[in-house]
Parts: structure tokens; sequence; C-alpha cells
């Protein structure tokens, strides 16, 4: 028996069959598209241009489809919030909620409540056996507030509306309070994997804590640390940039030779922003003196570390480093992954509130 027969709180809606829906594209004003971009060329929403991504790699040419930090935001007062995804829902993942990769997940912002910040409020859960994408809606109480549409984290969107109560107001979302994103660059963990939904990715929490608009760039083994990467970063108007692809490099030789380059371009065309150097978490490290793969990330953490050092060493006032070991420290430490090395929602928590608490302090907020 179908586990939906027996608890109705688990059906998941196939359709939408509100009344009085006025559906948009989100392409038109006044809604507000963050984190993605729609390339033509291909019909799809994407994290960097097509001729900046052929330049690094046809791996991240390919990643750069999958939506992790897209979001859509805007304001409304309907009773009633719908989204209708045009998608091509690439194989299910056996180790990640349909609900993170596939899914999309509404916040929104109540002036008076928890101090103005942005709450989770509802999801829009994608059913079983999907392709092309799905419909989904959830009531509201009709506050007139900030919402914000979070896009999935490893899947592709060709397009998405939004369906509004006829008669509901619409109107552009409140300003970040930091406007100029925060670039995150670096593997899966960055880009989600294998959080439960798109907004309990690390980036989606730390936009949260500091009312941050952000990119992501995280690409799933992908991340080596190639220079044209770097250059296309370095064009980015940003308030700070985080990088840790370490574990993705293929070796620590390449990791020498990419690393410290890398650092470089980015400050030479943004002198005064703070940058993050990052190691990889593993949750392995932890509590495992006889962990196999223990050498292998104590090396590249030091790599990472001496090229810390080397920048303060240099006159760099504005970089800071944050040793990967340490992320998932505390109580339950062994809890906080699917796989021993993937984060669950309370490893993206604790890595977001080291992070965050960073970022907090290098931004002065």
């Amino acid at each position: 028996m179908r586990i939906d027969a027996i608890d109705k709180n688990l059906v998941v809606e196939t359709e939408v069959t509100e009344p009085d829906l006025i559906w948009f594209n989100i392409e038109d004003a006044p809604f507000e598209i963050c984190g993605v971009k729609f390339e033509e060329e291909e019909g799809l929403y994407t994290r960097m241009p097509k001729e900046a991504a052929e330049r690094v790699s046809p791996g991240v040419t390919s990643v750069r489809r999958l939506t992790t930090g897209g979001r859509v935001r805007f304001r409304t007062d309907s009773t009633y919030i719908a989204i209708k995804a045009v998608m091509r829902n690439i194989t299910p993942m056996s180790h990640m909620p349909k609900t993170g990769q596939t899914g999309f997940d509404l916040y929104r912002k109540v002036e008076g409540l928890e101090g103005g910040r942005e709450m989770y409020y509802k999801s829009f859960i994608p059913p079983q056996g999907i392709t092309e994408g799905y419909s989904s809606g959830k009531s509201t109480d009709g506050k007139y507030c900030d919402y914000t549409i979070n896009f999935p984290l490893f899947d592709r969107v060709k397009a998405l509306y939004i369906g509004l109560k006829k008669g509901s107001h619409l109107s552009a979302p409140t300003p970040y309070t930091i406007e100029k994103p925060i670039v995150f660059y670096g593997n899966s963990a960055t880009q989600g994997a294998v959080a439960s939904r798109p907004g309990n990715s690390y980036p989606a929490m730390i936009a949260r804590m500091l009312d941050a608009d952000i990119i992501n760039l995280g690409f799933a083994g992908k991340a080596k640390g190639e220079f044209p990467m770097a250059e296309y970063i370095a064009t980015l108007d940003m308030t700070a940039f985080v990088f840790d692809y370490d574990h993705n490099t293929p070796s620590e030789q390449n990791l020498i030779d990419t690393h410290w380059p890398f650092y470089k371009k980015v400050r030479e065309t943004h002198p005064d922003i703070p940058i993050i150097f990052m190691t990889a978490s593993n949750v392995k490290l932890l509590g495992n003196a006889n962990y196999a793969g223990r050498g292998f990330l104590f090396t590249r953490r030091e790599i990472i570390r001496s090229n810390y050092e080397r920048a303060l060493a240099e006159g760099d006032k504005n970089v800071y480093f944050v040793d990967g070991e340490s992320l998932l420290e505390g109580e339950m430490w062994d809890t906080c992954t699917v796989d021993g090395a993937h984060p669950n929602d309370l490893g993206f928590f604790r890595i977001a509130q080291v992070i965050g608490g960073v970022l907090t302090k290098a931004l002065k907020i």
C-alpha cells in the first residue's frame, strides 16, 4: 500500500486547481531574478555564460545549467501562490531528496516577525516520475510581504511562471541589505549536495543570515581551480568571495599550481573585498585518526593555509582562513552528513554558522 494512502499529509498534488489565478512569467517586471540568467541559445536558466564556461571545461559548461542559488523575489498579498515550472529534469540522485534536487521552496519576510529575517514558509514538492517540470501551489495568510522562491539545487529550469489570486497586489521586492552578491566557488557541497531543499544549502542560509544577494558557483566534481574560472569570477561585481575547491583538484600539485594564481587574479580586480580561503569539510576526519583519507586532506589543507599566510605576509589584511575539519565539530558531529562527505541540513547549518560568522566580522555587520 502507498504511504500517502495511509497518511493524507503525505499526498503530493499533481496539478493546481485553485480558481481565479493569474499567471506571470518571472522574466517580466516587477519580479526580480537573482543568481541565474535566462540563456536564449539553450532555452535554460544558467549560472554563468556559456562562452565563459567553455573556456573552463566541458564539465563546468554542463553543470552551470543546474540552478542552485537561483531565486525569484517579489511582494504580494495573494492568499495563494502557485508555480508552473517548465524543466528538463535529470535522473533522480540516489542520496538526495527530490525536494532538494528538483523542488522549489518558498520563503517570506514579514515586518515585525523574527527581526524581519527571511523565513521558510512552504515547499513546492515535485511529484514522482516528472521529466518536463511540474505545477504546485500553496495557500498563504494574505499578509503583504516579500517572498523568495528558491530554484532547484541539481536540476535544469527552462521557464517559471507564478500564479497569484486575481485582485491581489504585486510589486517589486525590498532590496537586499547587501546588494552586491557574495560569490561562492567550490565543489558539490558548495552547490548544495545533499540538502533536503534549496533553502538549506549553506550559501542560501548565509544569504538569509546576512540579508545578502549571492551567486553560487558550486560545480559538483568539476571545480578544479582553472584559471579561466578565476578570470570570470574576477569580472563579477561582488561584496565578498568564498572559495573551496581543493577536494575536486586531481592532485596536490594541481592545487599548488592553481590556488595562489586564482586568489591573485580575483584580488587584482577586487583589492578591497574579503576573500575567504576554505578547505574541504569531511566528517570522517573527526574522531577517526585512522581514516585513510586523512593525509590526503591534511596536505591540501596545509597548501591552502600556506597561501593564506603568504597573502597576510604580503600585506593583504582582508583574507580569512577556515579549516574545513572544524566546520562540522560539536555535539552529534557524526550526524552531519548523508554519506560521510556530503552535508545534510544539520551539516549545512553548521557550515553556514562558521562562514556566516567570518563574513559578519569581515563585512563589519
